[in-house]
């Protein structure tokens, strides 16, 4: 499900912010907190502002826009910064006037600006190839180029493709290997567009052909094209206005999702290369706007799932890849209260189920004849919550959270035909941090070969090859990276802050051993998000160790609303629960001031998107905690936002934030909207950014909550605002 304020967790597969944005968020906090003088220095220029003639910063114009509900009036001055169209000119001038001032504000340290973002860069190994994956005949892989932004789509065929797979597999790339093939070079394709982003890319059953979905605004409505995957040529007509859920039903077949005006996912298509899209057959249209549509294929690739969800309810249907024009079937009906995902090995259907009262799941199973009778496979438990299942011919894989770590535990499966009544054995893979982030990665189905993504916070991204019947696991790719790199030097450990009404909150924390002191004179960056049962768990970020390498601590808190702790932990921080994801952050702030990680004085805040929310809303409640915040993309306007059904998804997340046209949640909402709890107080130093054509969270609420900043508060801390006028809820392309 697309999720408006989601805010893309970092990791293997997630676009990131641009190296440009990072350094802007990086510079407000080594300027105000490094222990660094010469940075300092170079950095802070507040000091000197009453002393010498600064720019003004701009001054949006107020229009009074009353409304009026529940006997209750709030007056936006600046909702005419809203324009659905993005061309009204007093607004674009306002914005580029915010560019303008941060840009001359920050004109001072451009020198510093410019070896930061040298510094980050130099971290990264820009001619790489990403670890091969093979899909029957060929490895599949990405490869970077030095210089270049984007990549390229490449391939080369199995030298022995019917040997049994091993986790000593290696792609031949010495001078008598097989030549790479460059299905698409992405750099090529970008050079027309100031944005461009490829979010699907898909080969067909039998490798021939290629279908991939293309974004050059930023906007995530998409334009599909199929190509030969030897040629390049174009051998169908583009499907326009799509999402980027897509999948080969067959060689000559693709199912697509696209949207209605307010982007949401809810009608899927069977389309048959060759005819034209205004041709193709719907298989299923979802009214209900509180709902939207998923689709993915099954690791067995004998079926594609298309899914119907809100934030409490899932149901499924199946489409069989051999007969695509029978349509979609139900798998699992519509149940309110009812959230299931699916997926398929042999003769069953494996269904994962959570209920109100199965809240961390179950997985069950039924025969793909009978979708009535089901079998018990993993029962619920209270302190165990199953987060996804990857399936092979003989595995059943099971990523599980517990005590606020993921795990996998395998299991075997009985032989195609046999009776599945129970799972066999049950072994869990070892990590060796003691706080880390691992993730599913693309396996071979017919084999015994588990593929995942991990790293931690002191070990960067990495992918292993499992074998699932020795236990023999082989590093097939670390992340390069470069600068003299030493994980040796960084020390991780995890810490509990103890919420207002008891709740121990877990706070993962990183650091140089060397440059730390931990006697409340360190600089800290705190991040947090806490919202849609996300897991933000403890991964590396190379651009980090900016931070790290001059005695920064970073430390994330995993506060309720997020899903690190189970579905209960993201229970507790919606609806009307919401404020417990705000306190638990202030609770983890005070944890570290508290055992001199850090002081008020040298403590940073960041958070995007819901994130943005969190950072809204804690610097209206506890403004004097913090000395600098950064708000990326921030969903500050809750109340208005879901008060209007016309903004891009608004409906589909009543269920998340609540419908504030009832009267409980109007106003519970508005007692923490940042925009409506702005007021007369000292506030710390903030960045605030935005993206204009940004379909998640309108660039208008960051562009209102910083026009009300200046008009209100009482203090002469930095207040900068930066808008991206070419770019949606990811910044710039590009990496």
């Amino acid at each position: 499900m697309m999720m408006r304020r989601m805010h893309f967790v970092v990791n293997h597969n997630h676009h990131q912010s641009s190296v440009k944005s990072v350094v802007y968020a990086l510079l407000l906090s080594l300027s105000l907190s490094s222990n660094n003088s010469n940075n300092a220095a170079v950095v802070r220029s507040t000091a000197t502002m009453t002393t010498q003639a600064q720019p003004q910063p701009p001054v949006a114009k107020k229009v009074p826009h009353k409304m009026e509900l529940f006997g209750d009036v709030r007056v936006d001055n600046y909702y005419w910064l809203r324009d659905d169209s993005r061309s009204n000119p007093d607004m674009l001038s306002y914005l580029q006037q915010e560019n303008a001032f941060t840009d001359s504000l920050m004109s001072d340290s451009k020198k510093f600006e410019d070896e930061l973002y040298a510094e980050i860069r130099g971290r990264i190994k820009e001619d790489d190839v990403s670890a091969p994956v093979r899909r029957g005949a060929y490895y599949y892989y990405q490869r970077t180029l030095e210089g270049k932004e984007y990549v390229q789509h490449c391939r080369r065929p199995v030298p022995n493709p019917n040997a049994p797979p091993s986790v000593h597999d290696t792609m031949p790339t010495d001078p008598n290997a097989e030549k790479e093939h460059i299905i698409l070079d992405e750099n090529v394709k970008a050079q027309s567009y100031d944005y461009y982003s490829i979010a699907a890319f898909k080969v067909s059953p039998n490798n021939k052909l290629v279908a991939y979905a293309e974004d050059t605004k930023g906007d995530e409505i998409y334009t599909v094209y199929v190509i030969d995957a030897e040629t390049g040529a174009t051998v169908d007509n583009p499907l326009v206005g799509v999402t980027a859920y897509l999948e080969w039903a067959s060689d000559a077949s693709l199912v697509y999702i696209t949207m209605d005006d307010i982007l949401r996912p809810h009608k899927a298509w069977l389309h048959k290369l060759g005819t034209q899209q205004s041709s193709d057959t719907c298989l299923y249209y979802e009214k209900d706007d509180t709902f939207s549509l998923d689709l993915q294929a099954s690791e067995s690739k004998k079926f594609l799932f298309v899914a119907s969800e809100s934030k409490n309810t899932r149901f499924n249907f199946y489409l069989d890849v051999s007969n695509p024009e029978d349509g979609l079937k139900v798998l699992t009906p519509r149940v309110d209260g009812i959230d299931t995902s699916v997926s398929h090995c042999g003769n069953h259907f494996f269904i994962q189920r959570r209920s109100d009262e199965f809240f961390n799941s179950e997985l069950i199973a039924c025969p793909l004849d009978n979708t009535n009778a089901t079998t018990l496979l993993l029962p619920h438990r209270q302190s165990v919550k199953i987060q996804d299942i990857q399936l092979f011919n003989d595995h059943l894989v099971v990523y599980e959270r517990e005590t606020g770590l993921p795990k996998v535990t395998i299991y075997g499966l009985p032989d195609v035909g046999e009776p599945l009544k129970s799972l066999q054995g049950g072994h869990l893979v070892e990590f060796i941090d003691p706080i880390y982030s691992v993730d599913p990665s693309e396996s071979q189905f017919n084999s015994s070969i588990l593929r995942f993504y991990y790293s931690s916070m002191k070990t960067p991204p990495s992918v292993y090859d499992y074998d699932m019947k020795t236990g023999v696991s082989v590093l097939k790719k670390i992340e390069t990276v470069l600068g003299g790199f030493d994980a040796l030097n960084y020390f991780i450990e995890r810490k509990w802050a103890t919420a207002p009404d008891g709740t121990q909150i877990p706070i993962s924390i990183v650091y140089r051993k060397d440059l730390v002191k931990l006697d409340g004179s360190d600089p800290l960056l705190l991040y947090g998000y806490g919202s849609y049962e996300v897991c933000v768990d403890p991964s590396f970020k190379s651009s980090r160790l900016s931070l790290l390498d001059r005695g920064f601590i970073y430390v994330i808190a995993h506060i309720r609303g997020g899903g690190e702790m189970g579905r209960q932990w993201y229970e507790n921080g919606k609806l009307l629960k919401k404020k417990n994801t705000f306190t638990d952050f202030i609770a983890c702030a005070e944890y570290l001031i508290e055992n001199k990680y850090c002081s008020k004085e040298k403590l940073c805040i960041n958070g995007r998107s819901a994130g943005g929310l969190l950072i809204g809303a804690v610097l209206n409640m506890r403004p004097d905690l913090f000395k600098a915040a950064v708000a990326g993309v921030p969903f500050v306007d809750v109340l208005t936002t879901m008060l209007d059904p016309t903004i891009p998804l608004t409906t589909s997340e009543w269920e998340e934030w609540g419908d504030p046209r009832k009267e409980e949640f109007y106003f519970y909402m508005k007692s923490y909207s940042p925009v409506d709890n702005v007021k007369a107080q000292n506030y710390p130093d903030i960045l605030v950014t935005a993206g204009l054509n940004d379909p998640r969270v309108l660039y208008s609420e960051p562009a209102k909550f910083v026009a009300k900043l200046r008009d209100l508060k009482t203090d002469d801390n930095l207040l900068l605002f930066k808008c991206e006028l070419g770019a949606g809820h990811f910044s710039k392309s590009g990496r």
